[in-house]
């Protein structure tokens, strides 16, 4: 149920549907947003969402409606739930996150809809964002399945079953789309076949197991986050690839790869330059992504200045993704 002019703080009440008691639903919020705000949109709800955000891009369905391909020119939705046992405090959260949104949509950077809020049971709010997760064709050949979803494969198909959980890569970001472009190039490259990669913040698994079905033989993950580590794991179990995931960041002390993929942020690719190139063996590739476009040129500095030769360059809307090679002894 979406806003009304009951005022900013309004949401819907505990008996709006079906009788529900206020211990009984949770909260959505969404907002519709351009792809290039999602980021800052995502930011300003999960201060308040104890489950953090999911993010819905604009696609279009393909494969006569059982798939999807993401569509940059639609605006995305980001979403996150609130308890709604405590409505005073739910109502602030609310109060709080249009204030936030407020001070984003008076930039005029980019198009940022209302806040829209509904009501979802106690039993449903768990799986309610897995709604609005498609079958996602990414390149010629790759496919990322949701695993509560079918998909009518073609002989070509490359397909990933992923359940993201609460870990980063869902295949939905353009970071992660312009990293899997990257590995089906490598593959078409014929550099995936028999492998070692390396995937720093590995997230979902999503590279890792992508890189695995092209046919990498040996596959190692680094996360901080112990939820992405279950997450990758758990997904490389699902898809029949072994895979090696390590807590923790740099140095992998696994190396030296053929191939490392590492999709972080502008700001923490600079600060480990040095050690991504450590674990490349000479004439390995690096595929570095989560850039903006203005952060482009201190990150290639950065890695140019750590011995690192660029190669490669892909791009989608302000996100960026590099490719570098150690330079062969």
């Amino acid at each position: 149920m979406a806003d009304g002019p009951a005022g900013a703080d309004a949401i819907p009440g505990p008996t709006d549907d079906e009788g529900l008691s206020a211990g009984d639903t949770w909260i959505e919020l969404s907002v519709r947003a351009d792809l290039e705000a999602v980021e800052a949109v995502s930011e300003i709800l999960s201060r308040f969402a104890p489950g953090g955000t999911t993010v819905q891009p604009g696609f279009e369905l393909i494969d006569e409606g059982l798939g999807a391909r993401v569509d940059p020119n639609q605006p995305a939705i980001v979403r996150a739930y609130l308890p709604g046992r405590d409505r005073t405090a739910a109502r602030a959260a609310v109060r709080d996150a249009r204030i936030a949104l407020g001070h984003l949509q008076a930039f005029e950077l980019r198009p940022i809809g209302e806040l829209e809020l509904s009501v979802v049971h106690e039993a449903d709010w768990a799986n309610a964002w897995k709604a609005h997760f498609p079958v996602l064709r990414i390149g010629r050949r790759l496919v990322i399945r949701p695993t509560w979803r079918r998909h009518r494969r073609r002989a070509e198909d490359v397909v990933v079953a992923l359940d993201p959980g609460m870990a980063f890569g869902t295949g939905l970001h353009p970071t992660t789309r312009l990293c899997l472009a990257g590995i089906e190039r490598w593959s078409d490259e014929g550099l995936i076949s028999g492998a070692r990669l390396l995937d720093v913040g590995c997230g979902s698994g999503i590279l890792m197991i992508a890189a695995g079905l092209f046919g990498a033989t040996e596959l190692v993950g680094l996360d901080t986050d112990p939820i992405a580590a279950e997450a990758s794991t758990a997904n490389a179990r699902r898809n029949r690839i072994p895979v090696e995931v390590r807590g923790g960041s740099l140095p992998s002390r696994r190396g030296p790869f053929d191939l490392v993929a590492a999709n972080l942020i502008a700001s923490v690719l600079i600060a480990v330059a040095g050690e991504l190139r450590a674990e490349l063996r000479p004439g390995g590739r690096l595929l570095a992504s989560g850039i903006f476009i203005d952060r482009e040129a201190d990150v290639a500095g950065a890695l140019e200045a750590a011995g690192l030769r660029p190669i490669g360059r892909t791009g989608e809307g302000e996100w960026v993704a590099l490719e570098f090679e150690r330079p062969p002894a």
